[in-house]
Formats: structure tokens, sequence, C-alpha cells
């Protein structure tokens, strides 16, 4: 089991600012919060050939509660918050997740 903040980026005025700032400024910053086991960010698409909701969404990880909360309390957590009104033009949606795998081994019922 695990923790995630998870980021739900809308769809911004200019997809390639976006893009650009998010890899070249905000990946650095947001790497840097303490605890961060894993990170992951994606662009969305609809598996109807629509519209998705979100433009992107990203997963932070953390190992457990207590270290995402320290992550979250973080100078760190703080600059890259401050840094998401650069770039998020289209809104954002922020929660965290609690995460449990429900994979077993290939084959397993």
């Amino acid at each position: 089991m695990g923790f995630k903040v998870v980021v739900c980026y809308g769809h911004p005025e200019d997809p390639d600012a976006f893009d650009a700032h998010y890899r070249a400024t905000h990946i650095p910053l947001a790497r840097r919060i303490p605890g961060l086991s894993g990170y992951t960010w994606g662009k969305c698409s609809a598996l109807d050939g629509g519209s998705p909701a979100y433009y992107s969404i990203a997963s932070l990880s953390f190992p457990d509660a207590e270290t995402m909360h320290a992550g979250l309390a973080s100078k760190e957590m703080r600059e890259a918050g401050r840094d998401v009104r650069n770039f998020a033009t289209g809104g954002v949606t922020m929660f965290t997740q609690e995460v449990e795998s429900v994979q077993g081994p290939v084959g397993d019922v």
C-alpha cells in the first residue's frame, strides 16, 4: 500500500507552452519534494475518441501517509505549488489517494 498526490490539469490555453514549462521547470521542482518515491506524468486521451476531462495527470507517490503529509508540508511542495499558476491556465484539481494493489501474479485469481 502507498499514498499519492494526484494532480489533474485542465486543458491549457497553449499546450506547447504548458508542455515546455512543465518539463523544463515544474518537473525539476516537484522532484525535490522530500520523501517522494515515484513521480509519473502523462497526457490524457479518451477511449471513445472524444475530448478527455483533463489534459494531463501527474501522480506523486509516497511510501506511507506520514511521509506524504511531511512532503505536502515541505517548502519544496510550496515552491512547486506556487509554480502551478505559471503554466496551468486550464485549471487544476488535486487530491490524495491511498493506493492498494489488486493485481496478483499473472493467472492468479
